[in-house]
Order: C-alpha cells, then sequence, then structure tokens
C-alpha cells in the first residue's frame, strides 16, 4: 500500500520510483528527470537514499515525490545562490520544495542545475 506519494519498497531504478508514486506527482517527477537528462545526459542515473539521483563525479542532483510537493535536492550552494528566485518556495540548507498543487518551474530547476553543472566543472578543474 501506498504512503503518500513515495514508494513503499526501494525501487531499482528511476523509472520504477516513479511509476510507484502517486499519479498526481508522476508528470512532475518526469518533467524534472526530463530538465536534468536534458542539461546533463553525460550524468549517471541511478537510486540514492531512496531517490532519484544524478551523479557526475560526485552527486549531482537529486528529487523526491513527497505527500504535498517534490522535493529538489541541488546540494546548499545551489540554495543559496538562487535563495532570491526561490523565496516563494519553502526551503531548507539543501533542498527546495515545488508543492504538488502549482505548476513546476522548469526553468528555475534548470538554472539550479546549470549552475550545479558549472560548479562542478570548476572543482573538477582544480583539482
Amino acid at each position: 500500500m501506498k504512503r503518500g506519494s513515495r514508494p513503499e519498497s526501494a525501487p531499482g531504478t528511476v523509472d520504477e520510483y516513479i511509476a510507484h508514486c502517486a499519479p498526481a506527482a508522476r508528470p512532475k517527477l518526469e518533467a524534472m528527470r526530463a530538465a536534468i537528462r536534458e542539461l546533463a545526459p553525460e550524468a549517471e542515473e541511478k537510486i540514492a537514499y531512496g531517490m532519484p539521483a544524478y551523479s557526475l563525479n560526485g552527486p549531482l542532483v537529486y528529487y523526491a515525490a513527497h505527500k504535498g510537493h517534490i522535493g529538489l535536492y541541488p546540494l546548499p550552494e545551489a540554495i543559496e545562490e538562487f535563495k532570491e528566485r526561490l523565496a516563494p518556495y519553502k526551503t531548507a540548507k539543501g533542498s527546495v520544495q515545488f508543492p504538488l498543487e502549482a505548476e513546476l518551474p522548469l526553468e528555475l530547476i534548470k538554472d539550479m542545475v546549470r549552475a550545479r553543472l558549472k560548479a562542478k566543472a570548476a572543482h573538477d578543474n582544480r583539482h
């Protein structure tokens, strides 16, 4: 039995994760997935910490379905960098909540993924 919007048992793939989420969350999860894959096609897509995760020489971004929102976990630096644009949303140190009943701000999400890619490239070039 499903609890909220999250899958009951640990999914093995992102497809399984999305398929086991509440129907209302699925289109938003697919849109977020498509936006991330468009910008970071070389990133490894996997399940980490029980949610979809993208890795490119280390963590890039995560997302998850919750009872009333979709959570995006772009790490603390991205939350800080975009704090003004994220003002309408509930945020924490490394996460932002996008309400299920509202339209997903895909351009903002893409800008955050671009910023993460840029930060990772700069970090990778220093090491």
